[in-house]
């Protein structure tokens, strides 16, 4: 026979329930009880809320946290791990990027290049890390996204950054594998692969062939938002502004040299296929600049103005001095002013300027001519490329230098000629040309200003 014990609850020596049932209810434990189980083992295939509704239930193999309509969260400070995702981000819809940033797996970004360009750095991938970012203002275009892959990873198995550069682009990234690194898996409006070439912006740009040229005439930046591979070098021409012509005596009978040349500093061509850059020894062996994806400040300087110097050009590391004055008419500045050419002296025997001043190598310029004895015309500056004839009426200029950079042969930094006692005002040179300005004649004629500088700056973009 079985035997049954029936009672509807069950309470401890202080009389509070340790079993109670109510209908189909059993309660363990009485309110502000902690309940152990043995074991700490507790099997069941569903676990309910006060309401029924289920907060954990079992079918075979599937385990199912909370029931449809609830929200499951996780408790403040805490962290989840081993659930993977499903192809989505998490939008960071609070912190609105504008300046660069390193990405975390599972984050979307709103990056804002209002302000100018900066990088998105992603994290160390591992297969599955995934990694959003949209043109919050749709300003792409004008400012790129860099976006940088970690250490030596690929992104679309490119071991280099990619750019960003359409308006209103979109991407989503997951990382595959170390073979291809991160892969683009969302619709975008370009494809997302390393870029192994230079990308850059700044100054008046054009293109010829694979080759991109950024020609500056005045202050500007040379923005770098993707270096390229680390063999990647930027060709350039760096150009001081000439420096002004001699003044003509106002009563003697003496002339103004002529304006020393900028300083002409290039390399020679081949880091973005070869041209023409100027005559040896000027460029002769002259390696292309490395770059890193920075702001590179662009100075141009101004041609100088009656027997003053040329104003200095830079451009990262290389700087160009401003020519030499030209030596006035009067005894009290007869001689020419030294620069990255020299100034010409005038008619009474002046002395020329020294040229490549401050010393670089390859020499920046030459040294300027001397003037003439008596009645002679003024020393003409020295050029670019040659020391001028001293002497004679007027002294001529040195020859400068032609430069095929910008794709066409361009004349640059000629000495300014030297002029004869009665030779007229000297003419002002073209902008840009870095070009000596002439001397002047007496009776108190003025010499002509120098012309401004140029940085011209070019490499392999594709």
């Amino acid at each position: 026979m079985t035997s049954k014990i029936k009672v509807d609850n069950i309470a401890d020596q202080n009389d509070n329930n340790i079993i109670n049932e109510s209908g189909d209810v059993i309660t363990v434990g009485a309110s502000g009880d902690t309940v152990a189980v043995a074991g700490n083992i507790v099997k069941s295939n569903a676990y309910q809320a006060s309401d029924g509704g289920n907060i954990v239930s079992q079918s075979g193999t599937t385990i199912t946290l909370g029931a449809s309509g609830d929200t499951v969260s996780l408790a403040s400070g805490a962290s989840q791990s081993g659930f993977g995702r499903t192809g989505t981000v998490d939008w960071q819809t609070g912190s609105i990027k504008t300046a660069t940033f390193t990405a975390a797996n599972g984050e979307g970004y709103f990056a804002n290049t209002s302000g100018g360009a900066f990088t998105m750095n992603l994290p160390a991938g591992t297969a599955g890390n995934i990694v959003s970012v949209v043109d919050y203002t749709n300003t792409f275009q004008t400012n790129n996204l860099t976006v940088s892959p970690n250490g030596s990873q690929k992104l679309g198995g490119v071991a280099a950054p990619s750019v960003l550069s359409t308006e209103g682009q979109s991407i989503t990234l997951v990382y595959v594998d170390d073979t291809e690194g991160w892969k683009n898996v969302q619709d975008s409006t370009s494809n997302v692969i390393g870029s192994p070439y230079i990308v850059a912006s700044g100054g008046t740009e054009s293109t010829t062939g694979n080759f991109k040229i950024h020609k500056f005439t005045g202050p500007g930046t040379f923005t770098v938002s993707c270096a390229g591979t680390p063999d990647q070098r930027v060709d350039y021409l760096v150009l001081g502004g000439g420096g002004g012509g001699g003044d003509g005596a106002g009563s003697s009978v003496d002339g103004g040299g002529g304006g020393g040349a900028g300083g002409f500093r290039a390399s020679s061509g081949g880091s973005s296929g070869c041209y023409t850059a100027g005559p040896s020894p000027l460029t002769n062996g002259v390696s292309g600049l490395p770059v890193t994806a920075q702001g590179y400040p662009i100075v141009v300087g101004g041609g100088g103005p009656t027997n003053v110097d040329g104003n200095l050009s830079s451009f990262s590391t290389i700087s160009s001095a401003g020519g030499g004055g030209g030596g006035n008419g009067s005894t009290q500045a007869k001689t020419g002013k030294s620069g990255g050419s020299g100034g010409g002296g005038n008619t009474s025997n002046g002395a020329g300027g020294s040229g490549n001043t401050p010393p670089v190598s390859p020499p920046q310029g030459n040294d300027g001519g001397d003037g003439g004895p008596g009645d002679s015309g003024g020393g003409g500056g020295a050029g670019g490329a040659g020391q001028d004839t001293p002497g004679s009426a007027p002294g001529t200029g040195g020859s400068g230098v032609t430069s095929c950079i910008t794709a066409s042969p361009v004349p640059l930094a000629s000495g300014g000629d030297g002029s004869p006692t009665t030779g007229p005002t000297g003419p002002n040179q073209a902008a840009n040309s870095g070009k000596g300005g002439p001397g002047a004649g007496h009776p108190g004629r003025n010499g002509g200003s120098g012309g401004s500088g140029i940085v011209v700056i070019r490499y392999r973009y594709q």
